[in-house]
């Protein structure tokens, strides 16, 4: 298995665990919890801005000193409804109680104390397509570039439907040279429906000194450090994924791959 790709540890707490150090790099951090309804889990941001994302379930949430009472609505992911969130800034410390089996992603990146807590979604966080034919797939933006709501990270959630292809043309974001291209780390949290299926994620450079190809299975998590990361979903399989990004700049430019370039 490439040493991209991280299989859940289990399916029961805290399943995923990727922090920059662990990664080989300087900026994002991804943990994943799977709760039963009662299960608490606590935590501290410390020098770090998170995006909690309910990915399924409910839960109840305080954070940096508020009660944000329950947060969570769909019940599956691919019901495809905008995902409830909360953004703590660094020095924050925060808890969760499942009220019903639940889903949680944490997404960190760096923080300077630039912006308080608060909720994002489900209330403006609308559906939208990207891409056309077989390249269609369906976007739920949580904080990008246009969403001033954080620091450092960048985070969007991706339907894909079966047959289809996505983070395609083949592109890449892995320089500092703002405003032709920014560098950001990235990491896939793939789920894919019905759960016994698949997804291809291809990780490459254009001198293929980099050139991973995995078959993804339901939350994995991929870390895309450099180069391009277009994924596949096969006929029969719907994927989703969880993209969590970040860099020394918020700006997401990017450069597509030579040979699909005339795609964009």
């Amino acid at each position: 298995m490439s040493h991209l790709q991280h299989r859940p540890f289990g399916t029961h707490g805290k399943v995923h665990d990727i922090t920059p150090a662990s990664a080989g790099w300087r900026y994002v951090g991804f943990a994943l919890h799977r709760l039963r309804a009662g299960d608490r889990i606590a935590d501290v941001t410390g020098t770090r801005e998170v995006i909690l994302v309910m990915v399924e379930g409910k839960a109840k949430i305080i954070g940096a000193g508020q009660d944000w009472r329950e947060l969570g609505e769909r019940m599956n992911v691919f019901e495809k409804t905008p995902p409830h969130c909360l953004y703590l800034p660094d020095s924050s410390d925060w808890s969760a109680e499942a009220t019903t089996d639940c889903t949680i992603a944490v997404c960190s990146a760096p923080g300077k104390g630039g912006h308080a807590a608060r909720r994002i979604g489900p209330d403006g966080i609308t559906l939208t397509q990207r891409g056309e034919g077989s390249n269609t797939r369906f976007i739920n933006n949580i904080a990008m570039e246009n969403e001033d709501y954080c620091d450092s990270l960048l985070v969007t959630e991706v339907f894909t439907p079966a047959g289809n292809w996505s983070s395609y043309p083949s592109h890449r974001h892995d320089e500092d040279d703002f405003p032709r291209i920014t560098y950001l780390e990235e990491t896939y949290y793939h789920r894919l429906n019905p759960a016994d299926g698949f997804g291809i994620q291809r990780v490459y450079t254009d001198d293929l000194q980099l050139d991973e190809t995995m078959a993804v299975h339901d939350h994995d998590v991929v870390c895309v450090p450099r180069g391009h990361h277009p994924c596949g979903a096969p006929h029969g399989f719907e994927m989703y994924y969880l993209n969590v990004m970040a860099g020394p700049l918020r700006k997401w430019r990017f450069i597509a791959a030579p040979p699909v370039a005339h795609l964009m």
